[in-house]
């Protein structure tokens, strides 16, 4: 067990407040009240040691009583004389108001923004629990089980850890959710329409049947097309025999392949049919030909590649198109250099990362915070406004506007834990502590007016000092 930090006094859990960014306070009217729930919080404070923070006031105490008051918290209103209340970032988030049991409480600070654990949700009563399962398809499948209830039974079973092993290997768990079918306690088959509402589940119980094979996809290389198929035993030959060729490194799984594909095979059945062809078209399949991908460091795709005269001369992002390919190939040039990303363009955004974050924002009075993906349409539409927002206020020392690469690997966590759950997300921060989500406008106008509104207030406030002076 861990013991607790007693906090009485307000200067004490104001810097705990500050240091720490997640952090469950029990307040108690005695310490006799607390007993119980000081050796479970012992218990859950072993479990989340360096994650979580757990503290205890007495506001029984006369010491402690003052900090009660300051803080409105009165543990005597409650039945049980105690008060559970969760502050995130150096401000109050949320009073805890779910199951008081370890597995729980340990869950919660995992991720106070998480929802909660099934078993804890109410909603969830009628499916039978051996343990929890997998979110994904949590809605439908309680529902499902409180409308079939006293017909059918619906169980959830967490098999993740490796006690399990022998269940997952009789019933062939490859992979969560997997969902199997039992009749009389006899295990029939697995039931795999993963995106099912708790009516089709409804209706598929009328009568369960297996799910059917899917019919396998013919290769593209075995489809009827004019596009050369090559591998890497013919492929050498090939370059060296055609002056100007364009290869497709392509993959059977790959949406942005089969989305061109078509484009593809018009082009390549155009330049057939022409009698001074400008090139032609090939593609390899780089899941098969893997010494083809690996000599021409194949790392997404589609990719394409020009070749001439046998040697590898160019790759071409953007072509995808049937008249952008047959133009480039009528006039072959070097592709335009790629966009540099935002944070390698000279502006006065701030760019941070996980490990800089909450020192950076520390420093400034009122930051907003752009977080962000470099895929998204809309960030892409708001990244041009968001800068000029932060050109108008290049001068003021106590404004910044700042951006997130959430896409970034060592950004995961962070984005997480300032509750990103869509892309652009906009957060506002004053000297480090998140107070608030900004969901105005996301033109200059609506980013520029938001800080002008906090500075206009700063100023009304220095004003009515000095008048009280």
């Amino acid at each position: 067990q861990v013991p607790l930090e007693k906090i009485s006094d307000h200067k004490d859990f104001k810097k705990l407040l500050r240091t720490r960014n997640n952090v469950l306070v029990l307040y108690s009217k005695s310490a006799a009240a607390a007993e119980s729930s000081l050796r479970l919080l012992s218990n859950v404070a072993q479990e989340v040691k360096g994650r979580g923070t757990i503290s205890w006031i007495d506001c029984g105490d006369t010491e402690s009583r003052k900090l009660c008051k300051k803080m409105k918290v009165d543990p005597n209103s409650k039945e049980k004389g105690v008060e559970l209340l969760h502050y995130k970032d150096g401000a109050f988030h949320t009073e805890y108001n779910r199951a008081v049991t370890l597995k729980s409480i340990v869950a919660f600070l995992k991720d106070p923004e998480g929802a909660p654990l099934w078993e804890e949700d109410p909603e969830a009563k009628d499916i039978v629990h051996k343990c929890s399962v997998c979110f994904r398809m949590m809605p439908s499948f309680q529902q499902a089980a409180t409308e079939l209830k006293g017909k059918y039974v619906l169980a959830g079973m967490n098999v993740y850890s490796a006690e399990f092993e022998r269940i997952k290997e009789e019933y062939n768990v490859r992979g969560y959710p997997t969902i199997c079918y039992f009749e009389k306690g006899k295990f029939l088959f697995h039931f795999e329409n993963y995106g099912a509402t708790a009516a089709d589940i409804a209706e598929w119980l009328k009568n369960p049947q297996a799910p059917q094979p899917q019919a396998p996809e013919i290769p593209w290389a075995d489809e009827e097309n004019v596009v050369y198929h090559l591998t890497d035993e013919d492929f050498d030959k090939f370059i060296k025999d055609h002056s100007s060729v364009l290869v497709m490194f392509h993959a059977p799984w790959c949406g942005h392949c089969k989305k061109m594909k078509p484009e593809y095979e018009k082009a390549a059945e155009f330049l057939h049919a022409g009698s001074d062809s400008p090139g032609v078209l090939a593609a390899v399949d780089a899941t098969v030909n893997k010494a083809l991908a690996e000599r021409y460091h194949i790392s997404g795709f589609p990719t394409v590649k020009y070749f001439k005269d046998g040697e590898e001369k160019y790759t071409l992002p953007h072509l995808r198109t049937k008249k952008k390919i047959i133009d480039w190939l009528q006039n072959p040039e070097a592709p335009p250099p790629p966009e540099p990303a935002w944070e390698e363009k000279q502006s006065n955004v701030i760019h941070l990362a996980g490990e800089d974050f909450r020192e950076s924002l520390k420093k400034k009075k009122h930051t907003l915070v752009m977080f962000y993906a470099p895929w998204c349409p809309h960030c892409k539409n708001a990244i041009p406004h968001f800068t000029t927002a932060a050109e108008v206020f290049k001068e003021d020392r106590k404004i910044a506007y700042a951006a997130v690469d959430c896409a970034k690997d060592q950004n995961h966590d962070l984005c997480k834990q300032e509750g990103v759950d869509g892309y652009p997300t906009f957060n506002y921060y004053n000297y480090g502590k998140f107070v608030e989500k900004y969901t105005g406008e996301r033109g200059e106008a609506g980013f520029t007016t938001f800080m002008r509104t906090l500075r206009e207030r700063d100023h009304e406030r220095v004003g009515k000092k000095k008048d009280e002076l």
